[in-house]
């Protein structure tokens, strides 16, 4: 199996070779419809087989880390194996003996809590709320009245005559007696409730038996089901999925119990019957996704209707369940497994839906754990990816699709909201340099292939323009801590994380030199691209947070035709700005050499942001360009213009000294990878 592409893979794969829609078998586009219709009937009609095997699966990631202890402890695998499914077996049997003694007692004690429920239904009417129940169900037996009537009326049969000479017939009464059933039909009615149950459990613990004893041997085959062409990392991934999950279930199966127990023992406070009962229903519910909180606190609050003749029992077990879950479910946690499953809410409620569809109840319980570990093997197996990108919680496109595809689709409110968020990671240049400038060669990429339109390309233009102007305000810092939505979409995963790198090394703006401050000072001069004018205005924006005056000026004002008419100013840098995509720019080279003669003394500096590694390699094409320095980052290009203002005799002052010793010595800012790995 390949592994999943690292984050330096080409963002644009190579254009693949046009095959005519009469080339393709519809056989092949049928094909994976039929498949999943296929593996979903299976599933349906074989649920009394796959229900205990999925069972088994998730009882062996809880189980795996007990069985791992005990070979730690020099026990050989059967007699671990044995000792881990026999303490499961046992607790599972005393969880269902303890559950079908407290039923029965609360089944008994029903018909003692039925004087309360009627009093309480009196005392219901009297009220405003009962009142106008009572009004609404008038109105409708007056409905109901009137159309009887009137159906009466319209087709009431006419009987015939009594004949008087004719004697009246005697009903013939007929007693039917039920044969008292034998000890065999005794005993089936008995154990038929209990008899499935059993059955399904024995099933359970054969397969688990069998998935603990042959764990290795059915990992290997699992690799080669997904066909690894890389043994030892799909080996590691594997392995690492598999501890990922145990240590998951393991976790949020010890959280649910340790729930359980607290809510069980809140109600044994409060006088609620049967509270084991109730704080086992509601562990069993947590694993039930945004309805089972709900439905575990459903009952005790009927019961406790039903028990107490006031309200006061009612209100404490609302009480006590409102007060625990928030506390539970947004602290504890958070702090024990992460932030979430891993699914996103949509994936979370579709495969309730299904698998409650598919396989009933016992599906609601098992949904959220089995998709849990379709995720898994989606983010591991790369055959099984789409399973991630259809229920994960990650973001489909990287933050350099997300932005071009917005600017694309003229949407700037969108744009504004994705930059706010991955700005409270980055700082504003590690956002240009990684995602606004990715996200321009897309752009250029497709310009060049002549897929925009003019429409388009204005468009695009407006929204970056007002995007630069909204990022005006902002400072060029690397905030210190991030909110929890910024870090899941910068430590997603390598398929949607930039690298975001501190911001440049520059003096404070007070240390500027006098003759830097001016406007005009630096030239950020655009190529002839159709973007290029908006990434010179990017770094003008960044310069000029420094302190730095500059002018943005378009290709068209020193085109050839117009370099005679262009005044420099007080020009002492000009930065040439260009999204080279291929091929030798030979244009820049000519345009360096207009901007020599208009201003020979000026320093130039050439950005080939995000050209072909073929240029940048190239040492011999790139100096034939004739400029000063080539840079190939926003970050390279304002560290290279403060290098110059260094270098400038008697420009490096005091205070500019001192502020670019204090930030030379500054340590980096955590990359989103660091994160992550913390």
């Amino acid at each position: 199996m390949a592994t999943k592409s690292s984050p330096e893979a080409p963002l644009i794969p190579p254009r693949p070779t046009r095959v005519a829609a009469a080339e393709t078998p519809k056989a092949a586009l049928a094909s994976p419809v039929v498949i999943a219709g296929v593996i979903v009937a299976a599933l349906y009609f074989g649920r009394e087989i796959f229900i205990p095997i999925a069972i088994a699966v998730l009882f062996s990631f809880v189980l795996g880390p007990l069985v791992d202890l005990l070979r730690r402890l020099r026990l050989g695998r059967i007699v671990a194996v044995a000792i881990a499914v026999a303490t499961a077996l046992g607790i599972v049997a005393a969880l269902s003996t303890l559950i079908g003694v407290q039923v029965a007692d609360l089944a008994g004690d029903v018909p003692r809590y039925r004087d309360t429920i009627e009093r309480k239904v009196e005392g219901l009417k009297g009220s405003a709320l009962g009142r106008a129940t009572d009004y609404v169900a008038n109105i409708g037996r007056a409905i109901h009245q009137a159309g009887n009537e009137a159906d009466a009326g319209a087709a009431k049969p006419v009987a015939p005559p009594a004949d008087p000479a004719k004697p009246e017939e005697k009903p013939v009464l007929v007693e039917m007696r039920e044969r008292p059933p034998g000890p065999i039909e005794t005993a089936g009615s008995l154990l038929s409730p209990v008899l499935k149950p059993l059955a399904t459990t024995g099933i359970v613990f054969v397969v688990l038996l069998f998935i603990l004893m042959q764990k290795e041997d059915l990992r290997d085959r699992m690799i080669r089901l997904a066909g690894s062409s890389d043994l030892h990392r799909t080996t590691v991934a594997m392995d690492d999925a598999a501890r990922r999950l145990s240590r998951y279930f393991v976790v949020q199966l010890a959280l649910n119990a340790g729930f359980g127990v607290v809510i069980g023992a809140g109600l044994y406070l409060i006088g609620v019957p049967n509270p084991v009962l109730w704080g086992i229903f509601t562990a069993l519910m947590r694993f039930v996704p945004y309805v089972g909180a709900f439905l575990s606190a459903l009952f005790p609050l009927a019961l406790a209707a039903a028990v107490d003749p006031g309200w006061n029992m009612v209100v404490a077990t609302a009480i006590l369940f409102v007060v625990l879950e928030p506390i539970v479910g947004h602290i504890v946690e958070p702090m024990l497994y992460g932030h979430s499953t891993g699914l996103s809410p949509f994936a979370v409620l579709v495969s309730a839906l299904f698998w409650t569809w598919l396989w009933g109840p016992v599906g609601l319980l098992l949904s959220t754990p089995l998709t849990v570990c379709l995720v898994v093997l989606g983010r591991h197996v790369d055959r099984l990816e789409f399973l991630d990108v259809l229920f994960g919680d990650r973001p489909a496109l990287t933050p350099v699709e997300n932005f071009y595809q917005r600017i694309l689709a003229d949407d700037p409110e969108e744009v504004q909201e994705h930059a706010d968020l991955i700005l409270q990671e980055c700082s504003l240049s590690a956002y240009y340099d990684e995602v606004v400038l990715k996200g321009l060669e897309l752009a250029a990429r497709d310009a060049a292939r002549g897929v925009l339109t003019p429409e388009q390309k204005s468009a695009i233009r407006e929204s970056l323009s007002g995007l630069i102007e909204e990022l005006a305000v902002r400072s060029d810092e690397t905030p210190e801590a991030p909110t929890a939505a910024a870090r899941r979409l910068i430590t997603g995963g390598e398929r949607t994380a930039p690298a975001c790198g501190r911001e440049p090394i520059a003096p404070a703006p007070s240390a500027i030199p006098e003759a830097w401050r001016q406007e005009g000072a630096v030239l950020c001069v655009a190529g002839r691209g159709f973007v290029d004018e908006a990434a010179a205005a990017i770094l003008a924006q960044l310069l000029a947070k420094r302190g730095i005056g500059t002018r943005v000026v378009p290709f068209s004002d020193v085109a050839r035709a117009r370099i005679d008419g262009f005044a420099p100013g007080p020009a002492r840098i000009a930065c040439i700005i260009s999204l080279a995509i291929s091929g030798e720019p030979t244009h820049l080279r000519r345009l360096v050499e207009r901007l020599r003669g208009r201003m020979p003394q000026a320093r130039i500096v050439v950005g080939l942001w995000r050209a072909d590694d073929e240029i940048l390699g190239d040492a011999p094409r790139l100096a034939a360009m004739g400029a000063d320095e080539n840079v190939i980052s926003l970050r390279a290009a304002v560290e290279a213009v403060i290098a110059t203002i260094q270098a400038e005799p008697g420009a490096l002052s005091a205070g500019l000294a001192a502020s670019l010793a204090g930030t030379g010595s500054a340590e980096p800012k955590r990359a989103p990878s660091d994160l992550a790995g913390a």
